[in-house]
């Protein structure tokens, strides 16, 4: 490194320094450590501030994610000037690291070598007692990500590299139908292709209760006890299945000691947060947040857009654009609706013999979508917005950032990406022609405000339904 470009970084390292305090300050530890802890300053040329990673896999991610935008706004803060941050991958890793790091191995007794998993064949690793089989297109290659569950499996992915190492435990909540079990088995997927004899235990809750209440009855608990606290790999689905079962969430909580301070992975799952499971003890709800808790919200208009795509695919159909868009604007609850509405076209289209258009899918699917509604549009956004702030449209397109003018802004962007199918651009184009970063930050803004802020989020209901009624 040239004399110049070295004095330059030390001179400015500290402000760069600064810059990590900030994210680490506005991120949960879990996220700082997998994804900020390694960067390190390069140079600052113009607008622009070179950062450096030795790992391909975050530097990708990164660039992938929202949590680029918070670390441009943390350098914003820091260096007190707009910087662009430019990923890029040191050629040298980091002081202390391997160049090439192999696959962390699980902690139990002997070598682990890599066993290559074969579509089709069982899934011999799950040990004896696993009542949920693998699906083997459950893997991390057909998931489909977008920034409503860009985290989850993210995090996911980082498991399947670090069991036991990265998030332990890891926690993820959403509705029915949003792709959690996609994800868990993607993780015994991923560890059963990885570690030849990994003990990986996978069942629902449901089973685990079973299971405890006839080992009770059975004068058997000493031999449960030791099947489900001698394994690498424990997942769980439907956790909330504990609520109101406090003699097995005190069995559950002995066996989730046992395995975490054996540094073996636990993968949870349930359909809230752990806070929010009925009469959960205090003591599981802490643990549960000992690692990562991450929710996978609805998948928006593209994700549920490339999900149709994608399974249409997979049986043999590529659909046209505008039966794509016709399935992704109108069945935007889960993907298990979605994966119904696409069997029964494909189904119905074969025994026909008869391609899928646009005409027929409405015939087709008319009592799964009804009947055509009004479509939301940019004008009918902003007009209730105006109505109910008393701003000027004009002031909310302009490049004013008063509080007055910027939170409307923020709910306008909001409602855009709820109830229309325009892109984050598209939606920045509208207010002055601000970047798909600015309008991802509006977003997230409001919906943080409606998490912790009752009125805001009737606010933004009332809102919905003013956008949605037609004007006179």
């Amino acid at each position: 490194m040239p004399v110049a470009q070295t004095e330059q970084r030390e001179l400015l390292d500290p402000l760069f320094q600064q810059s990590l305090s900030i994210v680490r300050q506005k991120t949960k530890k879990p996220i700082f450590e997998t994804w900020f802890r390694n960067l390190q300053l390069l140079d600052v040329t113009d607008d622009v501030i070179r950062i450096g990673t030795p790992n391909k896999f975050v530097k990708e991610w990164l660039e992938g994610s929202d949590l680029l935008h918070t670390l441009a706004a943390a350098v914003r803060e820091a260096f007190e000037r707009s910087l662009t941050p430019e990923l890029v991958l040191t050629e040298n890793p980091l002081e202390g690291e391997s160049e090439e790091q192999p696959a962390p191995e699980l902690r139990s007794a002997g070598a682990l070598p890599p066993l290559p998993h074969r579509a089709g064949e069982q899934d011999p690793l799950l040990v004896k007692g696993s009542s949920i089989q693998l699906k083997d297109d459950y893997v991390f290659e057909n998931y489909i990500v977008g920034p409503n569950n860009r985290l989850a499996h993210a995090a996911s992915m980082a498991v399947a590299e670090a069991p036991g190492q990265a998030y332990n435990p890891l926690f993820i909540h959403s509705a029915v139908g949003l792709g959690k079990t996609h994800l868990l088995q993607a993780i015994c997927h991923a560890l059963v292709g990885r570690h030849a004899r990994a003990k990986i235990l996978y069942l629902s809750c449901e089973d685990f209760v079973n299971r405890f209440i006839e080992a009770v009855k059975d004068g058997e608990l000493e031999q449960f006890r030791y099947k489900y606290r001698n394994v690498d790999v424990l997942v769980i689905d439907d956790i909330h299945f504990l609520a109101d079962k406090e003699r097995i969430q005190e069995e559950f909580f002995h066996t989730f000691n046992t395995l975490y301070n054996a540094q073996k992975q636990i993968i949870l799952s349930a359909d809230c947060a752990p806070s929010e499971i009925p009469t959960l003890e205090d003591r599981l709800v802490s643990r549960f947040k000992w690692g990562l808790v991450t929710r996978i919200d609805p998948p928006e208009f593209e994700t549920r857009a490339a999900i149709i795509k994608q399974k249409a695919e997979a049986r043999g159909y590529r659909f046209q654009d505008d039966v794509v868009k016709f399935l992704a604007s109108r069945i935007d609850s889960n993907i298990r609706e979605i994966e119904g509405a696409i069997n029964r076209l494909v189904g119905t289209a074969s025994l026909m013999n008869r391609p899928v258009d646009l005409a027929f899918a409405q015939q087709i699917l008319s009592d799964l979508v009804g009947t055509e509604v009004r479509r939301v549009q940019m004008a009918d956004i902003c007009e209730a917005v105006v109505q109910r702030f008393k701003v000027k449209l004009s002031d909310m397109q302009s490049k004013k950032r008063t509080k007055r003018i910027a939170f409307p802004r923020q709910v306008c962007m909001y409602l855009a990406r709820e109830l229309t199918d325009l892109t984050l651009s598209d939606i920045g184009a509208h207010f002055g022609g601000r970047d798909h970063t600015t309008v991802i930050y509006a977003i997230e803004r409001i919906e943080e405000r409606a998490r912790k802020e009752s009125d805001i989020a009737q606010m933004l209901e009332e809102l919905k339904r003013e956008a949605r009624t037609p004007r006179r």
